[in-house]
């Protein structure tokens, strides 16, 4: 497990988780109080010598930034430390890469890496000799990663062809799915907000669920009977985050189109956590970059058994608050749901 020490311009809580789901050891979080990044090394001279010491202090194998680095503020500060230095993309590929377990997925996950690494070619070969393995280097493998930029842009190409017949694929079963007029209710959500959970519950299948970050990458389909004989499908798929690198928003296009074809969406959010608001806004803000913002959609309040009548009463009114583990709401969330994919109505997101 490799020591890192977090460093930010604000809160580095879900830092701290991301850096965790990739295996480090948090040592040491680093707050700079700046109004903006310094455009050489993103916090400035003073910290970077403050930075080294604490380096050598905490025996830090690993530096993990929590916005996305210019190149050369990465290739700088990677010098001037003498150490690892991942971003915030970095560290959210690098679970991705790891996550993956899917033909589809490790595509979708493999594109947005080389997207990221066409970029940082320059120094980027004695970037990799200071990698030395570890967080950083899942996915495609370092082979991979030393290719010049024409084999670079080469293998892009292909990855976009495989993927997209990956998207004719998934075209070909929706066409199908129309056919046979059965309606998908999607499911998204801030990373963790109990997605999976829910989809268990509502599918009554032993799918994986976790506490972990992006532990589901690759979309679940699963056609179920909701109520009486009104068969309709329900999908899973990857967690949204703030800060989501528009790299895997553009990479993950084939797999969120299930979210853009849905006929109503399920915007699960965790009630328990006192950021929901904020996260509500991130999730809504991902939709209407993949053009899904418009779509019917059911607001899901997560996690009721989590909450206190002090918190219960903090919520806006009228809203569906459910327990995916104690089945709390679950039936009036599936008669909701079925007056909308019955009715064609739905409240959209803007």
């Amino acid at each position: 497990m490799e020591n890192a020490i977090l460093v930010g311009f604000q809160s580095l809580d879900e830092l701290r988780e991301l850096a965790t789901s990739a295996g480090a050891r948090v040592v040491e979080e680093v707050v700079q109080h700046r109004h903006r990044p310094d455009p050489a090394t993103y916090i400035g001279k003073g910290k970077v010598q403050e930075l080294k010491d604490q380096i050598l202090v905490e025996g830090a194998d690993v530096v993990i930034v929590d916005d996305e680095l210019s190149p050369s503020q990465q290739k700088n500060l990677t010098e001037e430390l003498d150490i690892k230095v991942i971003d915030r993309t970095g560290i959210i590929l690098d679970i991705f890469g790891k996550r993956a377990r899917t033909r589809e997925g490790k595509l979708q996950v493999e594109l947005a890496q080389l997207n990221y690494r066409l970029t940082r070619l320059t120094g980027f070969r004695d970037y990799l000799s200071r990698l030395g393995g570890g967080i950083g280097t899942r996915g495609p493998g370092e082979t991979k990663l030393e290719m010049d930029r024409r084999q670079i842009r080469h293998r892009i190409a292909t990855l976009r062809r495989e993927i997209e017949q990956v998207r004719k694929h998934r075209q070909l079963h929706r066409d199908r799915r129309r056919r046979d007029q059965l309606p998908l209710v999607s499911l998204v959500g801030y990373t963790n907000a109990g997605k999976s959970t829910l989809f268990r519950a509502l599918s009554k299948e032993d799918t994986l669920v976790s506490s972990r970050l992006f532990s589901t990458l690759d979309p679940l389909i699963r056609r179920i009977q909701l109520s009486g004989n009104h068969p309709v499908l329900i999908s899973d798929t990857v967690g949204f985050i703030r800060k989501l690198p528009h790299l895997l928003v553009s990479a993950f296009r084939a797999t969120l189109e299930e979210v853009v074809e849905a006929d109503l969406i399920l915007h699960v959010i965790d009630a328990s956590d006192p950021d929901h608001e904020d996260k509500r806004t991130v999730v809504i803000d991902v939709l209407r970059e993949i053009g899904a913002a418009n779509h019917a959609c059911l607001t899901v309040y997560n996690k009721a058994d989590l909450l206190d009548e002090n918190a219960i009463s903090g919520l806006p009114s009228n809203v569906l608050l459910v327990s995916a583990v104690s089945g709390q709401g679950l039936d009036t969330l599936v008669h909701e749901i079925m007056e909308q994919v019955g009715q064609g109505r739905g409240a959209a997101l803007v």
